[in-house]
């Protein structure tokens, strides 16, 4: 391959995965069974990222292996009506139609694992988005690093990644232990978990104990925190994760971190702010039909005024449609919009100042863009706010 075997697209690629393994001590190649690529946004790509792309495509490259797409910067149908200027919208465009010239899946997600891409335990995969790594990481038990939009790409067309990091046993033990004196009641609560654990840890492989027994939409929420405000790609969870029970032997001796009630109360407070006249994002990562049942629950008969948007895949939309969420949350003056989420949006650019959450992915992000910032549970948001 390397020798241009199968094309110099493939033999390009190919030698990005040797360089990184190569910084990295790998000792050989491995197979990986399926890739999830990010830098799909016009805003965070822009014209030198989608020349890029467009290099690739041209030189041959075609996925060889399941590869889907972290989302854009917009929702690809709707998104005149979020605001998103012209120019915007076509490089977008340009970037999806690219993608799917070499073979990915347009699902524009960053909950692969929410419309069937789903590793198996233990097996090899290749991917970007660091919310989309922890999961697939702790609560599937797939084996990956936190790939970028380019080396993802390269193990779609190759095949291929470098064995180092979390590829490997001994990589996977917790460093530190997490012990929760707290019982956490919302998925919110599990994403301040998350931000703290990752201010206070970095980039250490945490074990969570008094975790309690958190639904799939708390531990997407945890993961995703951790992940922003640190570096974590992987946690475990006594009596939850897959990998835990066998992670026992190694927790002796490590760092404890205790965590309390007032320590989650100092992180939502860090990020609450006083707002009047708030967009109220809910999706980051994607809601699931759960998380899109209990929105339409929250807000039906009410007028939510246009300042309520719900960020989702095209997966969950169709099931939240079929079942009468997405009219409900319409219907209250709310939008649901598919393919993008408040993180990659321009939001600044569409108007928005203030942005109230329950994730701390998207509070931190929204207060680096400057924007006023509101913490809470979907409950919180949708009856307290407006």
């Amino acid at each position: 391959m390397l020798a241009g075997g199968d094309g110099e697209a493939a033999a390009k690629l190919l030698e990005l995965i040797v360089a990184l393994g190569e910084v990295f001590g790998a000792e050989r190649l491995v197979p990986v069974e399926s890739a999830h690529i990010a830098g799909v946004s016009y805003k965070n790509l822009g014209e030198a990222g989608l020349e890029w792309l467009v290099e690739q495509a041209d030189l041959g490259a075609r996925a060889h292996i399941l590869a889907t797409l972290n989302p854009a910067g917009m929702d690809m149908e709707e998104w005149e009506a979020m605001g998103v200027p012209p120019e915007f919208a076509e490089g977008q465009r340009r970037v999806i139609a690219t993608f799917e010239r070499m073979g990915v899946e347009p699902t524009c997600t960053c909950t692969p694992y929410l419309v069937g891409h789903v590793p198996e335990l233990g097996s090899q995969v290749a991917w970007a988005e660091s919310s989309a790594v922890c999961y697939v990481n702790s609560v599937i038990g797939a084996r990956t690093n936190r790939e970028s939009g380019p080396t993802t790409l390269a193990s779609a067309v190759t095949g291929l990644a470098a064995l180092y990091g979390y590829r490997l046993d001994e990589n996977r033990r917790p460093g530190a232990v997490v012990e929760l004196g707290v019982e956490l009641k919302s998925i919110m609560e599990y994403s301040a978990l998350g931000y703290l654990t990752g201010k206070k840890l970095g980039t250490t492989v945490p074990y969570y104990v008094g975790l309690g027994k958190p639904a799939m939409e708390s531990m997407k929420a945890l993961g995703a925190a951790c992940a922003t405000s640190g570096g974590i790609a992987l946690w475990h969870g006594e009596g939850v994760t897959p990998e835990a029970e066998g992670m026992e032997s190694f927790i002796d001796g490590l760092e404890k971190l205790s965590v309390e009630r007032a320590d989650l109360d100092e992180e939502i407070a860090r990020l609450t702010q006083p707002l009047e006249d708030p967009l109220i994002a809910l999706g980051c990562p994607h809601a699931s039909l759960g998380e899109m049942a209990e929105i339409a629950k929250l807000v039906k008969g009410r007028d939510m005024g246009g300042n309520l948007w719900v960020f989702t895949n095209r997966g969950v939309y169709d099931e939240a449609e079929a079942a009468g969420h997405v009219g409900v949350i319409e219907e209250a003056g709310g939008r649901v919009y598919r393919d993008t989420c408040m993180v990659v949006a321009p939001v600044k650019e569409m108007g928005w100042k203030e942005v109230a959450t329950n994730s701390f992915k998207a509070g931190h992000y929204m207060a680096n863009m400057r924007l006023r910032t509101r913490m809470g549970t979907i409950r919180e948001l949708l009856t307290e706010v407006l």
